[in-house]
């Protein structure tokens, strides 16, 4: 099985949550079943959202094979839809999952595979995370750094995952992650961070076709670690494994409300 084409969408409309900086306690109003006031579920019309974005999905040349998460709430509940046409298992990932900046005191994480499983019953629950975030946030380039990491992972597991046929993957997760996933798939590394390359509308569906395969694959074995997240060689237009053209940036014409919520 190789990869040939990557998907790449961002959660719904979500539920918000608050920050006492002095304290570093999150509170929410919009609590999921996992009570983590960083981790709210969809709002009425993000639930929309999620299955107009499974529509989309569930349509694609070629067919997606293989599902990959941020295990917070609101991207599980996003791609499920899809998950439940497709008949595909989510792998859960939380080297795809959000993104803190650094700070003094711990953030919240998702919640528990276990949890997670009763939640979910289409979770893949022999699935292993690439990487795990610090609990007191990231810098910049540590954010670069697990997300190209975790992209290696992802592709490779899905490269090795059977056969040898072209196939497609999706991956479900947050605004900051995606634009850092285009620029570390293209290699494209803007001298301002702040550019509006890859845009991150909620379920935007963003493209990426394999520029090469490579003539020698990353194992997955090869790339999991458990205490730091090693440095990946992306830039100057190299990408990841084999490097990837964007064909799609955010597309939201499968959507009824168009382009929302950009970042």
């Amino acid at each position: 099985m190789v990869v040939r084409t990557i998907f790449v969408t961002r959660h719904g409309f979500r539920g918000t949550w608050d920050l006492d900086l002095e304290s570093g306690s999150y509170t929410s109003k919009f609590l999921s079943p996992t009570k983590i006031p960083v981790d709210p579920p969809l709002v009425a019309y993000g639930v929309q959202q999620s299955h107009q974005l499974a529509d989309a999905l569930i349509s694609t040349v070629p067919r997606i094979s293989r599902i990959y998460s941020s295990p917070y709430y609101r991207c599980l509940e996003t791609i499920r839809p899809a998950a439940e046409k497709l008949e595909l298992k989510i792998n859960a990932d939380n080297g795809i999952g959000e993104w803190f900046g650094q700070a003094p005191f711990p953030h919240p994480g998702p919640a528990t595979p276990s949890l997670l499983n009763t939640l979910f019953p289409s979770l893949e629950t022999n699935y292993i995370p690439s990487c795990y975030p610090p609990a007191t946030g990231e810098s910049l380039p540590q954010l670069y750094a697990r997300i190209a990491f975790a992209l290696s992972y992802v592709i490779a597991d899905a490269d090795s995952a059977s056969g040898g046929a072209e196939i497609a993957l999706v991956i479900c997760t947050h605004a900051a992650p995606l634009i850092i996933i285009g620029r570390v798939l293209t290699g494209n590394l803007p001298t301002n961070v702040g550019e509006q390359d890859f845009k991150a509308f909620t379920t935007g569906l963003s493209r990426f076709e394999r520029r090469q395969i490579p003539t020698r694959y990353i194992t997955k074995s090869g790339l999991h670690v458990q205490d730091e997240t090693p440095n990946i060689d992306w830039t100057g237009g190299k990408g990841v494994s084999g490097g990837w053209d964007c064909v799609a940036n955010c597309d939201c014409t499968p959507l009824k409300g168009g382009e929302e919520r950009g970042w």
